[in-house]
């Protein structure tokens, strides 16, 4: 009997092979889950790019805002700044996190393109990152008024992004802020 079991070995390898081929393949390779959402934004004290005051948590929050996590060194972060000055201008407040950048290459970027930002929170070190679980640049968060994470979203954000994705869950917070 089990010279016979031992002929069934390499097919019950392959499907089990394949049946994780097919998983993978199934997954969405741009979800990156993040375990901040529905708690709250991380506590922090740093300071702001503008005039080094000192800029924390309560700082920022109060009412629904986007939370840009952005450098200089980021080549999409160029891309998509164009229409994140479009959300500013169209009455949507937006904080930037600069990431890991140098204070006087944000500082002249943002003279040069434009400042979408609310606020800008230099994060030298990328403590606040590490605490929200950046991978990298850009990263958006959808922060509600009382200073929860709503949504995360990782690469650019751009027209598209924001009218099949963002915008919904925006238009649903600010009803959420509306409501008794």
């Amino acid at each position: 009997m089990a010279p016979r079991l031992k002929l069934f070995v390499p097919l019950i390898l392959f499907a089990v092979l394949a049946a994780f081929l097919f998983r993978g393949l199934s997954l969405d390779p741009t979800a990156l889950p993040s375990a901040l959402i529905d708690r709250p934004l991380p506590d922090f004290q740093l300071t702001e790019l503008a005039d080094d005051r000192p800029l924390t948590r309560d700082d920022v929050i109060g009412e629904p805002a986007l939370f840009n996590v952005w450098a200089t060194w980021c080549i999409s972060c160029r891309v998509e700044h164009p229409y994140l000055q479009q959300l500013a201008d169209s009455g949507v407040p937006i904080y930037g996190i600069n990431y890991k950048d140098e204070d006087a290459a944000a500082q002249r970027w943002l003279r040069d393109l434009g400042n979408p930002y609310r606020a800008n929170i230099v994060d030298r070190e990328g403590t606040l990152g590490v605490d929200l679980g950046v991978y990298g640049a850009p990263e958006t968060y959808l922060v509600d008024a009382a200073g929860v994470i709503r949504y995360r979203h990782v690469g650019v954000i751009d027209e598209r992004v924001w009218r099949d994705t963002l915008e919904p869950l925006w238009r649903e917070v600010l009803a959420l802020e509306t409501t008794p």
